[in-house]
């Protein structure tokens, strides 16, 4: 099959209210805003979605609420993915029997079971018993402290038709030039990584063909115009976009050094933090994280502050559609610290 997956597939966040409990309201505002910028799809409950902390029955449920509020607009993708193939199994039949038509398969975490094992027991299992469902692995050995790689995706796709395409965050450029090598030119390697979607598209050793993105949550047009312009073959346009996205591509995790009664700490606020308070700071539908993440230190908030309105000055028109869709004004809520009330630690 020739290239299925194209363009900027959104990571979207799932909403909390003040409770922890799921703000469906405002997951059905996130998704109409999405759709109306024109993305190529939404991911429902990946990593940016909270999966950790959602239990199985919430999954299956915002699964299923993103995908009827997509409405056919859009392709939707389910975060199905888990360290138990029968869970896996469970998920996967739940939300196909609902209609959706695509899953992602996030490599199993923690019991770190070998490349081999991943494509043996974990993804087979599931492209087999679901044929009519396309199947996205999704290595990221950051997180998960394993890795299915390039030769065992390779026979994936080489058995199943419904295994065409990768999110790929290992941030290993070789390891990417590899599965395209193995995979074939018409495979689709999606960017994992907003940072790494400039290169992996320019690349001709591994011409991604997108990006499953945490920034088109606040960005869903520009990201979706910056990914077409590669793929078009504007390249003047394509970097262009990337100078003016890549402040907003720096704060998807935000390092800082923090003081303690025992000395200098590291700290690294990692994704869905600095993004679901962006879009608090924004006044688009977010809320809290559920624990154990929190809040982001004062200095981590003022990163993602000075980012946000670098990005409000110098290029406006990447949040007018943010102000216009979700009626605020950026004028008063980046500059005016009311607004900014409980989104860091005191």
């Amino acid at each position: 099959m020739k290239h299925m997956f194209k363009g900027c597939y959104t990571a979207i966040i799932t909403p909390m209210k003040k409770n922890y409990k799921i703000d469906y309201e405002g997951l059905r505002s996130l998704v109409e805003f999405q759709v109306g910028q024109g993305v190529s799809g939404i991911l429902a409950v990946g990593t940016t979605g909270e999966s950790p902390t959602l239990t199985w029955n919430e999954h299956i449920k915002v699964i299923k609420k993103v995908y009827d509020f997509c409405g056919g607009k859009c392709l939707t993708i389910g975060g199905t993915g888990s360290n138990n193939t029968k869970e896996s199994i469970d998920g996967t039949r739940l939300v196909s029997e609902y209609g959706v038509k695509c899953v992602l398969l996030v490599d199993p975490y923690y019991n770190g079971p070998s490349s081999l094992e991943i494509r043996r027991e974990y993804i087979e299992p599931i492209a087999h018993k679901f044929p009519d469902v396309q199947i996205i692995p999704y290595v990221i050995p950051g997180r998960t402290g394993t890795q299915l790689l390039p030769q065992d995706l390779a026979i994936l796709h080489s058995r199943f038709d419904n295994v065409n395409a990768v999110k790929e965050a290992t941030g290993n450029l070789e390891n990417m030039r590899l599965t395209r090598r193995l995979c074939g030119e018409e495979f689709d390697i999606l960017s994992g990584d907003d940072d790494k979607t400039f290169e992996m598209m320019k690349d001709p050793l591994i011409k991604a063909s997108g990006v499953i993105s945490v920034v088109s949550n606040v960005a869903p047009g520009p990201i979706q115009k910056f990914v077409n312009s590669a793929l078009s073959g504007n390249m003047a346009d394509f970097e262009s976009l990337n100078s003016i996205l890549k402040p907003l591509f720096s704060i998807v995790t935000v390092k800082t050094e923090e003081d303690t009664p025992f000395g200098l700490a590291q700290h690294r606020a990692r994704n869905p933090l600095p993004y679901k308070t962006l879009m608090n700071l924004l006044g688009m539908p977010s809320g809290p994280c559920r624990q154990p993440l929190g809040k982001m230190t004062r200095k981590g908030f003022e990163v993602v502050l000075n980012v946000a309105r670098t990005v409000y000055e110098k290029t406006p028109e990447i949040f007018n559609p943010v102000e216009d869709f979700f009626d605020v004004d950026l004028s008063k809520r980046l500059y005016e610290e009311k607004y900014w009330r409980g989104l860091f630690y005191d």
